[in-house]
């Protein structure tokens, strides 16, 4: 496994972070969704939605977590800058701030595996058939009880070169 961009987004990531920083549309958002279980890179970029990334193998392929205190990220303008150009490493990424997630697991723990990072552009009227998958970098940690904080790194969660 590793970082992948899904088909659908390439070439799209930072004008979707853009659309979202100018609330174009309004209640447009990323939605971070964690997975326990995950299909091969080659096979997950392929899938145009949430919806088919967590129906696939008839909801086994892909599981979503489902640890104590788990919930879904939901990161608005008021969270989020315009993507950074940078003139002399000759890219653009987009970051996000890093996340924690709160005394996650405990009673029930998962071992995760990924984290989909995915376009909202309605987070009021939205289901996971609406939500474009962007990126899903690996992130393999295993919850505990403890707060499990998810770190971005310094160049944020994509890049464009």
């Amino acid at each position: 496994m590793a970082n992948i961009v899904f088909n659908i987004a390439k070439g799209e990531v930072n004008a979707y972070m853009k659309r979202i920083v100018n609330n174009d549309p309004a209640n447009s958002a990323l939605v971070i969704v964690l997975l326990k279980t995950a299909e091969a890179d080659g096979v997950l970029q392929d899938y145009d939605t949430l919806g088919a990334i967590l129906s696939a193998g008839g909801g086994t392929a892909n599981v979503e977590a489902n640890f104590t205190n788990y919930a879904r990220k939901v990161l608005t303008n008021t969270e989020l800058a315009a993507p950074t150009v940078d003139d002399s490493g000759n890219q653009q990424y987009s970051d996000a701030p890093d996340q924690t997630y709160v005394s996650a697991g405990g009673a029930v723990n998962n071992a995760l595996v990924k984290m989909v990072i995915c376009y909202d552009s309605d987070t009021t009227s939205g289901t996971d058939a609406n939500l474009i998958p962007l990126v899903a970098p690996d992130w393999i940690v295993t919850t505990d009880g403890n707060d499990l904080i998810a770190k971005f790194a310094a160049n944020g969660f994509f890049g464009a070169t």
